[in-house]
């Protein structure tokens, strides 16, 4: 994920989804690592997995890390 945009992942709502953002732009909401993976190649980032997903710099998870899907 080397040169790739600040990703922000917000608090999880209270069905358990997480608004993420690219570069400002709300891309979806995400229930789990494979959905941010899936947003993230959908935007640009063919080569991303969930493995890189969990552990980028680059992702700024709010609200608990990738492994908190409950409000």
């Amino acid at each position: 994920m080397a040169g790739a945009p600040h990703v922000v992942i917000d608090p999880p709502d209270e069905r358990g989804g997480r608004r993420v953002r690219v570069a400002g732009e709300v891309l979806g909401r995400a229930y789990g690592l494979r959905d941010v993976t899936e947003f993230l190649r959908r935007a640009g980032l063919e080569d991303v997995d969930e493995e890189q997903v969990a552990a980028s710099a680059l992702i700024e998870w709010r609200g608990g890390g990738p492994a908190t899907w409950d409000a």
